[in-house]
């Protein structure tokens, strides 16, 4: 049962973000803003819902899977934009720094037991 209801309260943040993204008529994906919605919705808690962690963990075992479509999807198009190769390297190279920054910089913040980083009042 706990894994149902953690799985309806992810259903129900994309729903979320589908409406928002239809009704604002957005140019991003109703996946991210519901992902943004469930992040900001956990900060406001403070804490991890059970229910939602025991849905999530497989989630994530399966994430390259999940991925895959659309990975796959690029190599169809690849020839369409060879002109923007430096484009296209520069922000896959930001994009992942800032990624991974922004990753460890949530971790510290916000994994149990941890502690602030001097001169970090926020």
């Amino acid at each position: 049962m706990t894994v149902i209801k953690g799985f309806l309260i992810l259903l129900l943040f994309l729903l979320l973000g589908d409406v928002i993204v239809t009704s604002l008529q957005l140019p991003v994906s109703p996946g991210v803003i519901g992902m943004l919605l469930v992040m900001l919705w956990l900060l406001m808690r403070g804490r991890m819902q059970n229910d939602l962690a025991a849905v999530s963990q497989p989630l994530i075992a399966l994430l390259a899977m999940l991925i895959m479509p659309g990975v796959v999807g690029v190599f169809f198009v690849v020839g369409d934009y060879a002109q923007y190769w430096l484009a296209g390297l520069l922000a896959l190279v930001v994009g992942t720094m800032l990624s991974v920054l922004t990753t460890l910089w949530l971790m510290a913040r916000l994994m149990p037991g941890s502690t602030k980083p001097e001169g970090d009042n926020a």
